[in-house]
């Protein structure tokens, strides 16, 4: 009596096992190279870049639309060079701040958007006016120069307190915020060289404050024009919009 043959058995199926094995090590190698540089900002880009590498959250295996686990690496790579440059960056504006005594009027940090300079309004204008002052036209254009290197898009955001605005030129706290930002993006174009069409500006007024409008202190914070190096995933939103 013969014996009926074997039924082969899925004899790729070691593969997925191999396939989460490569993936595992490469998310470990890429957390210990961040550990090398403990950075707070560099861990959340970090996280960020590995959900949307691993699709979401969602393991590779059994998914016909999965990312390659070269995408993945890429991917994070991407995200850790880009952190690098905001940061190299950030460091010789912080510099700079520093060496012309203006470290108490304009700060810069890191965040999910890109690199983030707040100038507070008096470094800049005079109270209720969006003419930039002649004589910090000068430090405006030299940071302009620095932030200039990388070739993001960059956005201008004015914002103000909620106190009413009271003359004749202004009919508003949002135009006031919207024409200091113009006036800021034009003098980095004409003065600090920076492509128009990497440009562009938006007036807030005072409805995205930052600190409590119930004191003078938290009125002065709010006071401010902020000057935003978008990062990647937003350069690509703006080509888009091409």
């Amino acid at each position: 009596m013969k014996r009926k043959p074997k039924k082969s058995g899925n004899s790729q199926r070691w593969l997925l096992t191999y396939v989460d094995l490569i993936t595992l090590l490469m998310i470990f190698f890429v957390v210990m190279y961040a550990m090398s540089n403990v950075n707070a900002t560099k861990y959340s880009q970090l996280s960020n870049s590995l959900k949307v590498a691993m699709g979401g959250g969602k393991s590779i295996i059994g998914t016909s639309d999965a990312p390659s686990i070269s995408n993945s690496t890429q991917a994070v790579d991407t995200a850790i060079v880009e952190q690098d440059k905001l940061e190299n960056v950030k460091k010789q504006l912080d510099k700079y701040l520093k060496d012309n005594n203006m470290s108490n009027e304009a700060t810069s940090k890191v965040e999910e958007r890109g690199l983030v300079v707040s100038l507070n309004d008096t470094l800049f204008f005079d109270s209720a006016q969006a003419v930039i002052k002649p004589e910090s036209q000068k430090k405006l254009i030299e940071m302009g120069k620095i932030l200039n290197q990388l070739g993001n898009y960059i956005r201008i955001e004015g914002h103000t307190d909620n106190v009413p605005i009271n003359n004749s030129e202004f009919s508003s706290n949002w135009q006031l915020s919207a024409i200091r930002a113009t006036n800021v993006t034009e003098l980095l174009i004409n003065k600090a060289g920076i492509a128009p069409e990497r440009l562009s500006s938006v007036g807030y007024g005072e409805y995205r404050p930052i600190a409590d409008n119930s004191t003078e202190a938290g009125r002065a914070k709010n006071r401010r024009v902020d000057i935003i190096i978008m990062n990647t995933k937003y350069n690509q939103i703006e080509n888009n919009k091409k």
